[in-house]
């Protein structure tokens, strides 16, 4: 296929998307209970769907067409504009998080904790919108983000207003991406522009990222543009201070970002002025967030209520369910949920720290750190309780800058693309059993091939025989 052929593809599968949540996106007045036969069976049933998965295989397979052979950076942003810029007139889809964004901004102007309240405090204004399951859950993010969602509703002045304010948000962490990547890539021996079309042109950065919107978008730009602060730094306070606040400023949107300062410190250069300035800008910008706010550190507890949701998307989470479907055959209560997650939590611990160690002792400390964090981001979301589509795009950003095995994200990616409807209704959901019997299965098959694949190419080629 051409350049052309795979831009107009994508676009293809943009309009689509567009049509499909235009027809039956994440809409205020959509049906918080919807299943995938409800929505067939519902007005333009079989148009939303198809509209949804034609649209999203096209952009996939266009996306997937062209990461070995884009021209230039102008030729990607160029294309990837086209491919996500109209989401931004387009419904939210993909997800409900947004309705949830909004009331906890407009708590937040009425001087309600949004760390302490659900939403029913108010209760919010556009209460109806948010899912039965959140209405009165606390958030789970950061203090920046809140006061980034109060803006939206104070600028906006309307349920669409506000969507639209916080898509300018992420739009916004989306430029800041295609700014800071290519720095990382260069720094890594990866072509800008492959590194710049694996990140922003995938199936998940338009209709997710932009189109939901996310507040992954703001965290991402914040600690993309922080690492290639540290890159061209030189080792330089004046720009490794901005960086860790930058930092600290992507930690107060979302926590994850945490798992990126100990790597950013390593690859700043001599290690203990780096922690110094890096962790000291970092715990400035977080402090004083905090205060500003006037929200206290409720925020750091609370963010981890989202793990009240069970779904086998989370692979610590499906190997828990499928223990606990085999433990009920003996005893009704027997709950291995609980344990598996906390196991994975444990495991996460010690690979963050088997990964910093690695790169610390890399002959290219920088380019081996940065590495680092990518990694580190992809086992973030590999062995959290919780893992949404999107999450995805996490150690994504960071991998296609930092090394050119990038097949096992993107299948992932791919995967992930196809696993919600346009309403948002998460596809595991409904099918819990078989779906975390088959998901443990495949990850079981997916380890011994990776451990076999491993110890293969570490064992050392024989030596050829010689005739004496």
């Amino acid at each position: 296929m051409s350049l052309t052929g795979i831009r107009y593809l994508g676009l293809a599968g943009t309009v689509l998307l567009v049509i499909g949540g235009r027809l039956g996106g994440a809409l205020p007045t959509a049906d918080l209970d919807a299943t995938p036969a409800s929505v067939a069976r519902g007005p333009h049933g079989l148009v939303i769907l198809a509209c949804w998965l034609v649209g999203t295989g096209l952009q996939a397979y266009a996306w997937w067409s062209g990461r070995d052979r884009t021209p230039s950076v102008r030729w990607v942003l160029v294309t990837a504009a086209l491919w996500t810029l109209p989401f931004l007139l387009a419904p939210p889809m993909g997800s409900r998080d947004v309705y949830s964004y909004v009331c906890q901004g407009e708590m937040f102007r009425h001087g309600i904790d949004p760390y302490h309240h659900g939403v029913n405090a108010l209760p919010c204004t556009w209460i109806d919108t948010v899912s039965m399951n959140w209405r009165d859950t606390v958030t789970p993010y950061g203090p920046l983000f809140i006061l980034i969602a109060a803006a939206a509703v104070a600028v906006g002045a309307s349920l669409a207003g506000a969507i639209f304010m916080l898509r300018l948000a992420a739009l916004a962490g989306i430029v800041a991406v295609a700014v800071a990547l290519p720095p990382l890539a260069r720094r890594c021996g990866i072509p800008p522009q492959r590194a710049l079309w694996l990140a922003l042109a995938g199936p998940l950065a338009g209709a997710h990222l932009l189109a939901a919107p996310h507040n992954d978008a703001v965290m991402l730009g914040l600690a993309v543009v922080a690492l290639a602060l540290i890159v061209r730094s030189g080792a330089r306070t004046s720009w490794l201070l901005p960086a860790g606040a930058l930092l600290g400023l992507a930690i107060s949107v979302k926590l994850t970002a945490l798992v990126i300062v100990p790597f950013a410190i390593l690859a700043a250069g001599p290690l203990r002025r780096a922690a110094v300035t890096i962790g000291g800008g970092a715990a400035a910008a977080l402090v004083t967030l905090t205060v500003a706010s006037g929200l206290g550190w409720g925020w750091i507890p609370a963010t981890g209520v989202g793990t009240s949701l069970i779904q086998f998307t989370s692979p610590p989470t499906a190997v828990g369910m499928t223990l606990t479907y085999l433990g009920k055959t003996v005893h009704p209560g027997f709950d291995a949920v609980p344990v598996v997650r906390a196991l994975a939590v444990v495991l996460l611990a010690a690979t963050l720290v088997h990964l910093w160690w690695r790169a610390y002792r890399a002959a290219d400390r920088t380019r081996a750190a940065l590495h680092g964090a990518a990694l580190a981001l992809a086992a973030t979301v590999l062995l959290a309780p919780v893992l949404h589509p999107w999450y995805l795009l996490w150690p994504l950003t960071l991998l296609a800058a930092t090394t050119r095995r990038t097949t096992a994200i993107m299948a992932a990616t791919v995967v992930c693309a196809f696993s919600v409807l346009p309403d948002g209704g998460g596809l595991a959901r409904f099918v819990k059993f078989p779906g975390a019997p088959i998901a443990t299965v495949l990850l079981a098959v997916l380890l011994v091939m990776a451990i076999r694949r491993r110890t293969g190419s570490a064992q050392p080629t024989p030596e050829p025989a010689t005739s004496s």
